[in-house]
C-alpha cells in the first residue's frame, strides 16, 4: 500500500478547471515531484492534500485512511506536514518559538494543566524543545535560534519553514517551491536536506518546484502538470524527455 493515493482528483472554481483528473500515488521512503508551468495547478494540488480545499471529486489516501472528509486541522496529527510557497512564519517571533509552533499537534495536557504548570506540563516542554532543538542542528539554524523572523534574510526564512513542518514530526513533508528565490548555493543546500530527511529521518517527501536541477537531482518520480491535467509521469529524464511536457513549457503544439 502506497504512504498517499490521489485518486481523480479534481477541483473546479465555476467554470475554472483549476485540477482535473489528477492520479497518481507516492511510495514510503520516496522523493516525489510535481512539476509544470505557472498556474498549472501544482499548488492547488498541494492545497487539496492538505485539506485547505475541499476537492469537486477524487479521493485522498493517506497511511490506509480516507483524509478526503476531513478538516485541515485534522491533517498534521495524522504525520502530513508541508511549507507553503509564500512563506507563512510569525514575522514578531523567535526561529525557536516558530518552530515550537510545529509542535503544537503533539499537545497532551489540557489548559488547567498548562496554567499550573504542573509536572507533566514541563516534561512535554522539554520534549518539544528537545525535538526541536534537533531540527535547529539538522539544519544549521544554531546561529538564529533567538532572532525574530522579520530581520532575518529571505534564505533563512525559507529553511525556518522547512523547520516547522520538520518540527510536527510528519511521516509524509509537502514542500512547496522550496528553492524559489534561493541562490545557487542556497537550492544545492536544499537538495541535501532532502537527501538527509529521505536517509536519516526516514520520511517521504512530495515537491513541487521550478527548478529542475534540483528536480533531477533528488526525485525518485515525477509528475507533470498542465492546465490541472496530467501530461506524464515517471523518472525525472523520461517525464522532461516527454513531448507533452516540452510542449507544456515551451508552448508548442506537438505533432504525431
Amino acid at each position: 500500500m502506497s504512504l498517499l493515493e490521489v485518486e481523480d482528483l479534481a477541483i473546479h472554481f465555476g467554470g475554472v478547471k483549476a485540477v482535473d483528473g489528477v492520479s497518481f500515488a507516492v511510495e514510503a521512503g520516496e522523493v516525489f515531484s510535481i512539476i509544470g508551468p505557472n498556474g498549472a495547478g501544482k499548488s492547488t494540488i498541494f492545497n487539496l492534500i492538505s485539506r485547505l480545499y475541499k476537492p469537486t471529486r477524487g479521493k485522498i489516501m493517506f497511511d490506509g485512511r480516507d483524509i478526503t472528509p476531513l478538516q485541515a486541522h485534522e491533517i498534521a496529527p495524522l504525520g502530513l506536514a508541508r511549507t507553503f510557497q509564500n512563506i507563512e512564519l510569525f514575522d514578531h517571533s523567535t526561529v525557536l518559538d516558530n518552530l515550537l509552533m510545529g509542535r503544537h499537534t503533539h499537545r497532551s495536557t489540557n489548559w488547567v494543566q498548562d496554567m499550573l504548570f504542573v509536572p507533566a506540563v514541563r516534561r512535554a516542554e522539554r520534549a518539544h524543545r528537545r525535538k526541536v532543538e534537533d531540527v535547529i542542528e539538522f539544519l544549521e539554524l544554531e546561529a538564529y535560534r533567538d532572532k525574530l523572523i522579520a530581520g532575518l534574510p529571505y534564505g533563512v526564512r525559507k529553511v525556518v519553514e522547512i523547520g516547522r513542518a520538520l518540527a510536527v514530526g510528519p511521516k509524509l513533508i509537502l514542500l512547496d517551491e522550496p528553492a524559489s528565490g534561493l541562490s545557487v548555493e542556497e537550492s544545492q543546500e536544499v537538495a541535501y536536506w532532502i537527501e538527509d530527511m529521505r536517509r536519516d529521518m526516514g520520511l517521504t517527501v512530495l515537491m513541487v518546484e521550478h527548478d529542475m536541477s534540483l528536480v533531477t537531482q533528488v526525485s525518485d518520480r515525477v509528475l507533470a502538470v498542465a492546465n490541472g491535467q496530467p501530461l506524464a509521469q515517471g523518472s525525472p529524464a523520461e517525464v522532461q524527455s516527454d513531448p507533452r511536457v516540452m510542449a507544456a513549457y515551451l508552448g508548442t503544439e506537438v505533432y504525431t
